[in-house]
């Protein structure tokens, strides 16, 4: 059996925050304004396998209100996800995702944002592909104000061994 999630993700882009886009935190101005380490490209990628399955969303999981996801690494979420996917009998055949965002670019980075998402999910680095794309200037993410993070998954089910 084969499942496919969507995720979206938006945070407001604010001074005196660590810009952190798939467990990898990149030199900017500002960062991501969040209850967690606000990363937009984990949690549109956790949103997208939730959904696979039909398990709801990353609120209803770790909700924003829960002292215990404060600042926490949203990688530690990821990771989460993934096991409850494996509890259910799936597991992940890739993930494809795109980052909306003005500045700072994140092709150097993209390696390594790629590594990092894998290596939470226990997948290969190939499984995961990440995107960056600017809104040329355009709403919200053009003006500088924010990042848009846009994520596919598909799941398939594990075959029985034996």
């Amino acid at each position: 059996m084969i499942r496919i999630g969507s995720g979206y993700d938006v945070h407001q882009l604010v001074e005196k925050r660590p810009l952190i886009l798939g467990g990898v935190e990149i030199k900017s101005d500002k960062g991501l304004l969040g209850h967690s380490d606000a990363d937009a490209l984990s949690h549109a990628i956790g949103d997208a396998l939730l959904g696979s399955l039909a398990l709801g969303d990353l609120g209803t999981h770790f909700p924003d209100t829960d002292e215990r996801f404060a600042g926490i690494s949203s990688l530690i979420l990821l990771k989460e996800i993934g096991l409850m996917l494996l509890h259910k009998g799936y597991e992940i055949a890739n993930i494809d995702s795109t980052v909306v965002l003005e500045s700072p670019k994140l092709a150097p980075h993209i390696k390594e944002i790629r590594r990092k998402i894998a290596a939470s999910l226990s997948i290969l680095e190939s499984q995961v592909s990440v995107k960056a794309t600017t809104s040329e200037a355009m709403g919200f993410v053009g003006q500088g104000e924010g990042i848009a993070v846009y994520a596919s998954v598909l799941v398939t089910k594990v075959e029985a061994q034996g």
